[in-house]
């Protein structure tokens, strides 16, 4: 029988510092896409819209495109709406699932406590959806190793839930689901 396999998409928001009430979260979302429903088609609508808009092989970053950072920079509203709206249709219309674990900062007063919160948060939401994770027998982490402290955080976590995990660095560019996932979890920032 062949492998039933779960990609997981992960971003984060904030980092590891102290509380500041301007971001009073720290947030894990994971985008969850079972690889036998094909995207493809998703995808190469996306990439031909990017090109046609002048965008050509792109990996929209959905927080410096708002904010108007890095490539953005020169980018007028206009051009930076019509990013956005591409990375939020494409997402409409596919077919996965997403948790977002969800850490009050305040409530840690140094990097331990901050540290064993996230654990266990992230355990508690894999362990509230058992079912639905024990549908796959295995699992592909996607992550860009963006902080140390959470790829580590990351992989003691899933090694300890389930047999058949194998975690790749990712780059945005190259996976238009991870970019997805850095939306969700750039949104939950706002709604809280």
């Amino acid at each position: 029988m062949a492998d039933k396999i779960l990609s997981v998409f992960i971003d984060e928001s904030d980092d590891f510092g102290p509380y500041d009430f301007r971001a009073p979260f720290y947030l894990i979302a994971m985008v969850l896409h079972n690889q036998d429903i094909d995207i493809s088609k998703n995808i190469d609508d996306l990439e031909r819209h990017l090109i046609n808009i002048g965008y050509k092989q792109h990996a929209i970053h959905t927080g410096p495109l708002i904010r108007r950072e890095s490539v953005y920079t020169n980018d007028l509203m206009e051009e930076r709406k019509r990013l956005f709206n591409a990375l939020f249709n494409f997402t409409l219309k596919l077919d996965f699932h997403y948790i977002c674990a969800k850490i009050r900062k305040d409530e840690c007063p140094d990097v331990i406590t901050l540290t064993a919160r996230i654990s266990k948060a992230i355990a508690g939401i894999l362990k509230g959806h058992q079912n639905f994770w024990e549908q796959f027998n295995r699992f592909i982490i996607y992550y860009d190793n963006g902080q140390i402290e959470l790829t580590k955080i990351l992989t003691s976590v899933f090694n300890t839930l389930y047999a058949h995990v194998e975690f790749r660095k990712v780059k945005p560019v190259d996976y238009k689901l991870f970019q997805a996932d850095i939306a969700i979890c750039r949104t939950a920032i706002w709604v809280g």
